[in-house]
């Protein structure tokens, strides 16, 4: 068994690596990185035609810092280690509930809907469970500390949006693995609905003024997500504005707060200015940190 988890483990890194060069080599239609590549410039380039903070420099703040992190997160993360320790976990925990005669958790079967209403289903739940999952990193006192470096951003750009502690990937895809395998999904493919994920997080974090009119109540925009970044929020709040994708959550629970459409509200949260300022002091600080 233990031989068996270790060669799930070496072959999680192989196939990763030849996913990956395959994704940097072989530029498609169907390849993520270059997709990541080309929302960004075109998010940024909305940022430097239609700057919603003008004074705001074209190469802001930690943009190259966060340009890190996005490749981090989004490729580097998993050829480290996430890939293959991830895929040894499904695979013990598959073993696991077969001591229970559990083949699958599939409870609900949409695989014979629509491919269009499967992919909506997919969205509203994974945002959803995403939304809860946020809360949770602003309400847990140890999951703040992780938290604290997407809310080190003191200028807001699209870069930011990827600009997270790598604990959090783990504690997102933890959660959110049980309930999302308990609908027999019958997609096949996720990349369009990773890539529209993907768009609205860039432009949620973009320094650019949108706030899709009446839709605002259901998309998450920029102006709203200012204000989920903001260093000053309500008193006794933990945190405003939770929405991923849909703001929707934050209208339904009472978690929504637009004051006021200030696009040079002050960033961070207090003593930001005492935080790490490198990618390696700032992924060691929540064990570094002294109390």
């Amino acid at each position: 068994m233990i031989q068996e988890y270790f060669q799930i483990f070496l072959d999680g890194y192989y196939g990763y690596w030849n996913y990956l060069s395959s994704e940097i080599l072989k530029p498609s239609w169907h390849n993520y990185f270059w997709w990541l590549v080309g929302l960004s410039v075109i998010v940024w380039m909305l940022e430097l035609v239609f700057p919603w903070r003008k004074n705001q420099a074209a190469i802001r703040q930690d943009f190259w810092l966060d340009g890190f992190y996005m490749f981090f997160n989004f490729f580097l993360f998993s050829l480290i280690v996430y890939n293959s320790v991830s895929n040894v976990a499904v695979e013990v925990f598959n073993d696991f509930l077969g001591l229970f005669g559990i083949e699958n958790l599939v409870a609900v079967q949409v695989g014979t809907w629509p491919v269009f209403a499967q992919f909506l289903l997919m969205f509203v739940i994974a945002d959803f469970i995403q939304w809860n999952v946020h809360r949770l990193l602003h309400h847990n006192a140890w999951l703040w500390e992780f938290h604290k470096v997407h809310h080190s951003v003191e200028q807001m750009g699209f870069a930011a949006h990827l600009r997270y502690h790598w604990m959090e990937t783990v504690v997102y895809k933890s959660i959110q693995y049980i309930p999302l395998a308990m609908i027999g999904f019958g997609l096949n493919d996720f990349f369009i609905l990773h890539i529209v994920t993907i768009a609205i997080g860039h432009l949620n974090h973009a320094n650019v003024k949108i706030t899709y009119g009446p839709l605002k109540y259901i998309l998450n925009n920029p102006v709203m997500h200012l204000w989920h970044h903001a260093k000053h929020l309500p008193a006794g709040s933990h945190g405003v504005n939770y929405g991923i994708s849909l703001s929707i959550w934050d209208y339904l629970f009472g978690t929504a707060y637009i004051p006021n459409e200030n696009e040079n509200e002050p960033l961070g949260f207090e003593h930001v200015e005492e935080f790490p300022k490198t990618f390696w002091s700032q992924i060691t600080y929540p064990w570094s940190k002294k109390n």
